[in-house]
């Protein structure tokens, strides 16, 4: 082989490894990655040693032109995953093999070169996110039809679900909002999240997983009748009410009754937004937000409502 050709064996050795992306499951947290320690083959004994040598693997990469698919890496999930496939959980390969699989069926995030400390919170933020959606789609499908009118129970709360969505958005206007869903189910409690911005009257900006999933979970909540709410943070433009340290935040909320959402009083807003949910201790009102009623939202008709 003449220099020529190993030279140009290297260049497309390199262009073809841009070609093929790679993936990541990284331990997030302190909890995961001492569960991780127990085995001889896994490398490292300090988690923040491990999540710079990460980031700096995942720089590399980046570096080099590769695509790198972020995931979380589950001791648990990872220990059953070996079971079910008869692995080794104390070799590398195993682990390969779930990074991959992680990749594939959990949550994910693109890496592109920002600093894992800000890029980690996003990716859990999106595994409660899928694992919110997962456990209300889950609830839904087993509400089945009306035994009154055979009318299929979820695609029912789902419709009216959306129909409160773009009421409620429609209602708080122009600015940038911020909902959370809460919906106490079966199991741990349904959360979900969105995002809205909407200018000069136009239709809001939505993503559209954050939009199903947060349709989902209210869904959920309207088909089980089961307690729960939403709150809504708003940004608006600047008013004659902003003060020299910027915009003022607006909270307002809903409680669900009756296959609905009914405005909570501004009082009731307060209560809620000032109080510590895992205590229930009240907690200082933030500086800059002021908290009002929920806006009233119409039910859309339908033959169900009654049963």
């Amino acid at each position: 082989m003449t220099a020529t050709s190993r030279h140009t064996d290297r260049t497309a050795h390199r262009a073809l490894r841009r070609e093929v992306p790679s993936t990541a499951a990284v331990l997030a947290d302190e909890r995961d990655f001492t569960a991780m320690i127990r085995y001889r083959t896994f490398p490292f004994d300090d988690h923040d040693s491990y999540l710079r040598q990460m980031e700096r693997l995942l720089r590399t990469l980046t570096a080099q032109g590769v695509l790198t698919t972020l995931s979380l890496f589950d001791p648990a999930a990872y220990v059953t995953y070996c079971a079910e496939l008869d692995l080794d959980p104390d070799r590398p390969e195993s682990r390969t093999r779930y990074a991959a699989e992680a990749a594939r069926t959990g949550a994910t995030v693109t890496y592109e070169g920002e600093p894992l400390s800000s890029l980690l919170p996003l990716l859990v933020e999106e595994a409660d996110r899928r694992a919110a959606w997962e456990h209300a789609t889950a609830l839904l499908a087993r509400t089945g039809n009306c035994a009154e009118c055979g009318t299929d129970l979820a695609r029912a709360a789902f419709a009216r679900a959306t129909h409160a969505v773009q009421q409620l958005l429609a209602s708080l206007g122009d600015g940038s909002h911020h909902l959370v869903c809460s919906i106490a189910a079966d199991g741990p409690p349904l959360l979900a999240v969105l995002h809205a911005t909407a200018r000069d009257g136009a239709p809001p900006g939505l993503t559209e997983t954050e939009t199903l999933g947060f349709c989902t979970v209210l869904a959920t909540g309207l088909a089980l009748r089961a307690p729960g709410g939403i709150v809504a943070r708003s940004t608006t433009a600047p008013t004659d009410r902003a003060t020299a340290d910027g915009d003022r935040d607006t909270v307002r909320g809903w409680s669900l009754r009756d296959s609905w959402l009914r405005p909570l009083s501004t009082a009731e807003v307060f209560t809620a937004y000032c109080t510590d949910a895992d205590t229930g201790e009240p907690v200082p009102p933030e500086h800059g937000v002021d908290y009002a009623p929920g806006l009233p939202l119409t039910p859309p008709p339908g033959t169900h409502d009654h049963h």
